[in-house]
């Protein structure tokens, strides 16, 4: 297989990484019957919180900070929406705005606004003895940073927890019929609010991620609409852990397109290259009406 292929690949799962985590996490809030369209503010809160643990404790320091900076806004979230009944979609849009708001001013604050990138710590790719030495798939699979690792233990670990667990049963019930959850003795905001908690935890890895793992800096906005790309995403995979992964990869094949073409001496706008993970957006949201069953209570009150 040609050099470019291989690349592509392994830019594939790379950029498939962040989105899978974001869209994990996002799948956890609508099996428990909401939809949280602020996971866009909490990656943006994640990149950011990475940053800030990144430039004093490190790499450790910055995916702890990424993980606290999307905690905060799903627990903004979680209290709006599940103790104060507020409307899921504003609150979640408002949140995604003040997070833009919130970290550029921040950023402009402590940092300056000189326009100068700051210079970060990475996670280096650690390649995995013997299975990154598998022709094709694996230096693309095996050869990641171990964020991407983790990722891999997620998907079925959650596959599991959905299927075989007693509370992972409870939060589907949540999703379709809070009513009959609740005379069972299922404590709904309890578990709404865990599963929004967690959502924005992995939101907020995903943001660290494009920070420590990828770009090696920070930029305002640098989300760049990718939580919406989580929404499409899980609707896509069903809403279900494997189809969401598979979704994922494809979102991420769709970005690592750029990549490809430029290799190979496409000299096209590079616009366009960026808009076609958009696009597939688009025609995944417009190809899953009427084939994909989301929860019953998706986006309604509890």
């Amino acid at each position: 297989m040609s050099d470019i292929a291989l690349a592509f690949l392994a830019a594939t799962v790379r950029t498939a990484t962040p989105l899978a985590l974001a869209a994990m996490g996002e799948l956890l809030v609508e099996r428990a019957g909401m939809i949280n369209l602020g996971v866009e503010g909490a990656i943006l809160a994640g990149a950011f919180g990475a940053l800030a643990g990144a430039t004093t404790g490190g790499v450790s320091g910055g995916f702890a900070g990424a993980v606290a900076g999307g905690l905060v806004v799903s627990a903004v979230f979680a209290l709006f929406v599940i103790w104060l009944r507020a409307d899921q979609i504003i609150t979640g849009t408002a949140l995604t705005l003040l997070s833009v708001g919130v970290t550029g001013t921040l950023y402009r604050s402590v940092y300056g606004d000189a326009g100068v990138a700051l210079t970060l710590p990475t996670s280096a790719p650690w390649p995995i003895p013997l299975l990154s030495t598998i022709p094709v798939f694996g230096p693309a699979c095996f050869a990641q940073p171990p964020v991407t690792y983790f990722l891999y233990l997620l998907v079925p670990v959650v596959a599991w927890w959905f299927s075989r667990t007693h509370a992972g049963l409870a939060l589907r019930a949540i999703g379709e019929l809070p009513a009959a959850a609740e005379v069972a003795g299922v404590p709904l905001r309890r578990f709404q609010a865990g599963a929004a908690l967690v959502g924005g935890a992995l939101a907020g890895l995903a943001g660290g991620t494009l920070v420590l793992a990828q770009a090696g800096t920070f930029a305002e906005g640098m989300s760049s609409g990718r939580g919406f790309i989580v929404i499409a995403i899980v609707v896509l995979g069903r809403w279900q852990p494997v189809g969401v992964a598979l979704a994922s990869l494809l979102f991420g094949a769709a970005s690592a397109l750029q990549f490809a073409f430029q290799a190979m001496g496409w000299h096209a706008p590079y616009q366009l290259f960026l808009a076609v993970p958009y696009l597939l957006s688009l025609a995944a949201l417009t190809g899953a009406v009427g084939h994909a069953r989301p929860p019953a209570n998706l986006g309604k009150s509890a």
